[in-house]
């Protein structure tokens, strides 16, 4: 399975917290090859299991993205708009979006909302208007209504030595590693559980019933990292094209350190470049699933990337391959 474009096949199908049912069907079809079971549950999580005899480990990325929801209309067929998310509008205006049904916009600041920015205040996301083309408020309201989702409307290109640019790296390229994990997961004798979980962007919802229900002796997620390889960056020694980072430690978690020495003995035994890391903030499924009924051992393997949360996310080719590669051998390990 190629990472980049399993990747590009994801983001054709992105889909934001709490409306993940497209994305889910299109990871639901690319895991069934690779898996002895493909199961959505009730909440939409996808659950791939690789049956077997010995202990169950549950590798989770979450399949949901950032976005947009229409909250209101306004007159002259003009929207307001409320994030789906972590956002930061200041960052937004002049930004393409694309809702579900197709009908695509442009963001854009009110008249005051650059005052607002001049005066240091910081901009909201009611400081933002999103034009659909409409020529009146009825118009508009057959094309779209309160409630309806919209996503970053972006391509990913491949841009300098082997990076990849594009809107929902994060995580979407968590979940093109774990399929690529899939696919080269040799015999072994763990109970491999790998879930693509819903709405963690809205409090990390989908593993936490996920792990209640699987019970895993072990958990290791897989997300995003913050790089600290660009100007201005304040977020530890990890970097791009230096391979997949192992967690120690996020604002939401300790990593267990038998899960951190799991991941750091599968990569060290297979001859996988990584590097160790210490975030200052955020935080990933592996919270959840660690406090999960008695306790989880869990852990993650990180993709470095710069401008998460943003259209122009960009992480390295060969990290998110390797990241795959990890937690294949990871998954194989004997606990």
């Amino acid at each position: 399975m190629n990472f980049v474009k399993t990747f590009r096949t994801l983001l054709e199908n992105a889909s934001p917290s709490g409306f993940e049912a497209h994305g889910a069907k299109a990871i639901a079809d690319l895991a069934a090859p690779y898996c002895d079971k493909v199961k959505i549950d009730a909440l939409g999580n996808v659950i791939c299991r690789k049956k077997g005899s010995g202990k169950r480990i549950m590798v989770a990325a979450h399949m949901d993205v950032i976005g947009f929801m229409v909250n209101r209309f306004e007159k002259d067929g003009f929207l307001q708009v409320t994030n789906i998310g972590g956002h930061r509008a200041s960052r937004l205006s002049g930004k393409k979006v694309r809702f579900l049904n197709g009908v695509q916009g442009v963001l854009f600041e009110r008249s005051d909302a650059e005052l607002k920015t001049k005066t240091g205040d910081k901009a909201a996301m009611t400081d933002l208007f999103l034009d659909i083309g409409a020529a009146s408020e009825e118009e508009a309201r057959k094309m779209v209504r309160v409630g309806d989702v919209a996503v970053f409307d972006y391509e990913a290109k491949e841009i300098g030595d082997g990076l990849l640019m594009s809107p929902y790296c994060d995580n979407l390229a968590s979940c093109a590693a774990m399929l690529c994990a899939m696919s080269q997961v040799k015999k072994t004798e763990n109970d491999l559980y790998f879930v693509f979980t819903v709405q963690e962007e809205q409090g990390l919802k989908g593993s936490k019933t996920s792990a209640h229900a699987i019970e895993p002796d072990l958990g290791i997620a897989i997300d995003l990292t913050h790089a600290g390889d660009c100007p201005g960056a304040a977020d530890g020694e990890v970097k791009l094209g230096k391979g997949p980072a192992i967690k120690v430690k996020d604002a939401s978690l300790i990593c267990t350190p038998e899960a951190v020495e799991h991941l750091r003995r599968s990569a060290e035994e297979n001859g996988i470049s990584y590097q160790d890391e210490v975030l200052l903030r955020g935080g990933t499924d592996t919270a959840s699933i660690l406090v999960s009924r008695d306790g989880v051992p869990s852990g993650c393997v990180s993709i470095p990337g710069r401008y998460i949360h943003s259209t122009a996310e960009t992480i390295s080719v060969k990290d998110g391959e390797q990241a795959a590669v990890l937690l294949a051998r990871a998954c194989e390990r004997e606990l």
